[in-house]
């Protein structure tokens, strides 16, 4: 049962779960001086304890686990690349059928709340839940990639020749190329990964605010488990939703620190190996502890502005240097382009491509499904107040939109380059350089390279410390102010992963632990999709009689 003071309980008309559960009730209580622990005894015992020991095998036989994260990622994706397509496609039309139903006339948090933001407010959270490290490390490399291996009409994985996509190969015919490339980039950018947050967050959302539950994934499961909910089934669930958030954040987090090293070797000469990307991971977790302590407002959202207001500079900057009539011309036509292309590229069977489906769509969805507690906890803490149909329309749309600009803007550039010009500096650098290889070749490249790093950091600091955030609420039975000291417990871990994966096989065992976490939580969240529909059809909307 919800806290009767509870600032967010309902406004208007719901249909409240009838619980005697407590939020908290389950926890242990600690309290040594200054310091105090409110952890949920099972959920965090199990996944703290098994994350200490992951990190400390891995980092003791760094060497053999390399070889075993490259086989897990390789076999997960070759053998399930179907299931996280089709999975993927059952979120966009689940989104879809419930904005045009009846059910999208529900409101979260009652028939008379109000929301909390206003529209411009609002927009700009869910653009800035789909900022992140992703962007700065895909936003040149991967639309290059795609671009590439399109233009050439195949790809090469592991030396073995592979036809691109389900799409025919451009065959050398640039103009197609590029619309081949950036429609696969956005593919993996737009509807499916925001459907995929829309659908959690939409749950987390209705049986917080209309249900009166706490805010962790069990309580989405009530309509399918009951009181069982607040025993083993919902632990289990909640113990799988931290080690999907927590291995998601550490492959953004490795990410991160690869492409700041690219760019310090870049712009200082600082040697690019692992030593480097270790003292990142360490120095940087330091400073988001630094704001895990000064608090939510003080912390995340000063650094979030700071990081936001970069961002948009930088990308104002490249549309003005660059190519803008291109850019801007080219948000429309790869927007068309990704419209065309969608049933060939979200088809899961009899698929060819399999360095496009498996290296590329299968790790992503797996990445996107390991971050959704993260931002599906994010999103609908910020959307009370919202019709399900405003919901869904806009998590899916703003963010969406948001993603195919920035592609549009430094991956359109890049390709532009390597075609008007014969720059191909970009195209031919390592993956976490490509950024920085791109922006060489406009005006001012020691500065803006200097704010990309600054940007990649930031965005480091803040996914760290909100992950700690939403990962400390999982582990502590829903507690949104659970004490401090849990929150550094996480945000360490979280560094702590990341070093262990960089020392375990660098990208390919931070990809293949994202993979190996998104894929049990797939199945969570299928099952969640039947709990939703079934906790909507029980509120009250206008116009039901």
């Amino acid at each position: 049962m919800a806290d009767p003071n509870d600032p967010m309980k309902p406004d208007g008309e719901v249909n409240p779960i009838d619980t005697d559960y407590q939020i908290g009730q389950d926890n242990i209580v600690v309290k040594v001086g200054p310091f105090g622990l409110d952890i949920h005894n099972r959920v965090f015992l199990i996944s703290g304890l098994s994350v200490i020991v992951f990190v400390l095998l891995t980092i003791v036989f760094h060497s053999q686990a390399e070889p075993l994260f490259a086989s897990m990622r390789g076999w997960l994706t070759s053998n399930l690349d179907w299931f996280f397509i089709s999975a993927a496609n059952i979120f966009v039309l689940l989104c879809l059928v419930l904005i045009v139903s009846p059910l999208g006339k529900v409101r979260l948090g009652g028939t008379e709340a109000t929301p909390d933001f206003g529209y411009l407010g609002w927009f700009s959270m869910l653009f800035a839940a789909g900022m992140g490290i992703g962007l700065m490390f895909y936003g040149v490399s991967e639309p290059l990639s795609h671009f590439s291996s399109a233009y050439g009409g195949t790809s090469f994985e592991d030396g073995v020749r592979t036809d691109w996509a389900p799409l025919a190969g451009a065959g050398g015919d640039a103009a197609a190329a590029e619309r081949l490339g950036m429609a696969a980039t956005i593919y993996h950018w737009a509807l499916h990964p925001w459907a995929i947050y829309a659908v959690l967050a939409l749950g987390l959302a209705l049986f917080s605010f209309n249900k009166g539950l706490p805010l962790t994934m069990r309580s989405v499961f009530y309509p399918l488990l009951g009181e069982r909910v607040w025993g083993w089934p919902g632990h289990v669930i909640d113990i799988l939703a931290v080690f999907a958030t927590l291995f998601g954040l550490a492959t953004s987090l490795g990410l991160g620190a690869s492409q700041a090293s690219a760019g310090l070797n870049y712009l200082f000469g600082l040697p690019q190996d692992t030593a480097m990307q270790v003292l990142l991971v360490i120095g940087i977790t330091l400073i988001a502890l630094i704001s895990v302590l000064a608090g939510l407002e003080a912390g995340v959202k000063r650094l979030s502005e700071i990081n936001m207001t970069l961002a948009a500079l930088l990308m104002l900057f490249v549309i003005i240097v660059g190519p803008t009539i291109a850019i801007l011309t080219g948000f429309v036509s790869n927007l068309a382009a990704y419209l065309q292309h969608l049933p060939a590229l979200a088809n899961p069977l009899g698929r060819e491509d399999a360095n496009f489906s498996q290296g590329w769509t299968a790790f992503y969805w797996a990445w996107w499904i390991s971050w959704s507690p993260f931002v599906g906890m994010f999103i609908a803490r910020v959307s009370r107040g919202r019709s399900v149909r405003e919901f869904l329309v806009s998590v899916l749309l703003i963010p969406s939109l948001a993603c195919v600009l920035w592609m549009s803007v430094f991956g359109g550039t890049a390709i532009r380059q390597v075609v008007d010009h014969g720059y191909d500096a970009a195209a031919s650098a390592d993956l976490p350089l490509q950024l920085f290889s791109m922006l060489d070749f406009m005006p001012w490249a020691q500065v803006t390279s200097f704010i990309a790093i600054i940007l990649v950091v930031v965005f480091f600091i803040t996914s760290s410390d909100s992950g700690s955030l939403v990962i400390d609420t999982i582990a502590a039975g829903g507690k949104v102010n659970a004490p401090t000291p849990q929150r550094v417990f996480w945000c360490t871990f979280e560094g702590l992963v990341a070093i262990a994966l960089i020392l375990g096989g660098g990208l390919v065992a931070l990809q293949a632990m994202a993979v190996s976490t998104g894929f049990p939580f797939t199945i969570v969240l299928l099952v969640a999709c039947i709990a939703v529909v079934k906790g909507l059809m029980s509120e009250p909307r206008p116009g039901k009689v």
